[in-house]
């Protein structure tokens, strides 16, 4: 819905722009497909439409006129004059930073989106290259972000148009999924996982959701927010709680020699323990059991026995299926 919207504002934006006169919300009408589509004998629900659409393009920037016609019905009309952006002009270093952003999302459905950007630039002169560190058959920094996750899309549209969605959820603990109802703000990244932070309408309360669980279709609705969208710098605080990255206390863990690198470079103390195992002191906060899981039979909780009971039931729950 979101992609048939922005396709229908983008209809109306160049009708308004490729005419020499103005024209009548009744022209306008017979000449966009989405307005066609609608009931000719629903002349208000049009009409609603169309000044959410007109009111959209102005709050995009796009300076719509109104002029009164001889007969007394009212024109639209959006001048290339008054809607040229100036020349864009970037230095090397700056060309370098678009450069280099574009690359991050080769994995995600914005590649093509980032590709075609940088060819308009190039197109206009503008000094980006393909590469802006790169030695003969090696790059100095290659970014990636990771987007395997077909919720991501729909999450990432939902997130900027502020709508609702529901899908279902499951959990690392649980056998089965359930649905849940989520005001979506935003989407992080840590530890090569993504994670929605939202509003979870069920639970009247802020939660995080690693979208790897989800599974399904996010399917989006309409309606407005119910809770406030926080600060965006709190958002991601909430993200680093709930992925794991604050930790409030200690952990003792075995693992096994040569394995858990990631948990070898967060630990606080590591002993031999003999018999090809390794004995750490690691940082726990939330979500530190969830992580522990992904290393499978290479690792064994000590304490505290909170945590050890966590991975437990993770386990359990994987085994079930």
């Amino acid at each position: 819905m979101a992609i048939a919207k922005a396709e229908r504002l983008m209809n109306l934006a160049l009708c308004l722009l490729g005419t020499r006169r103005p024209l009548t919300k009744r022209e306008l009408r017979g000449s966009i497909e989405a307005y066609l589509q609608t009931d000719t004998a629903n002349d208000e629900a049009f009409n609603r439409m169309f000044e959410r659409d007109k009111d959209d393009l102005r709050e995009l920037g796009l300076i719509i006129e109104t002029v009164e016609g001889l007969d007394g019905e009212t024109g639209y009309l959006a001048r290339r004059d008054s809607n040229r952006l100036p020349p864009i002009t970037l230095d090397a270093e700056e060309a370098a930073a678009l450069g280099l952003a574009a690359k991050v999302w080769q994995q995600a459905r914005l590649a093509g989106a980032a590709s075609g950007a940088l060819q308009k630039l190039r197109a206009a002169g503008m000094p980006v290259a393909e590469d802006p560190y790169d030695t003969p058959g090696h790059s100095a920094l290659e970014p990636r972000i990771p987007v395997h996750e077909s919720a991501f899309e729909p999450l990432m549209l939902a997130c900027r148009d502020r709508r609702p969605v529901v899908f279902d959820y499951r959990k690392a603990n649980a056998a089965r999924p359930e649905q849940r109802q989520v005001e979506p703000w935003t989407l992080e990244c840590w530890r090569g996982h993504w994670y929605l932070a939202g509003w979870d309408r069920d639970r009247a309360a802020e939660r995080v959701f690693r979208l790897s669980r989800i599974t399904g279709r996010v399917r989006l609705r309409s309606g407005a927010f119910t809770a406030e969208v926080p600060d965006h710098v709190t958002v991601r605080e909430t993200v680093e709680s709930w992925a794991g990255e604050t930790a409030n206390g200690t952990a003792r863990i075995r693992l096994r020699s040569g394995h858990g690198y990631p948990l070898r470079a967060k630990a606080l103390s590591t002993r031999e323990a003999g018999d090809g195992w390794d004995e750490l002191e690691i940082p726990y906060g939330h979500g530190l059991d969830a992580w522990l899981v992904e290393f499978g039979p290479d690792v064994v909780v000590l304490a505290p026995e909170e945590l050890r009971a966590d991975v437990v039931d993770r386990l359990r729950a994987v085994a079930k299926g």
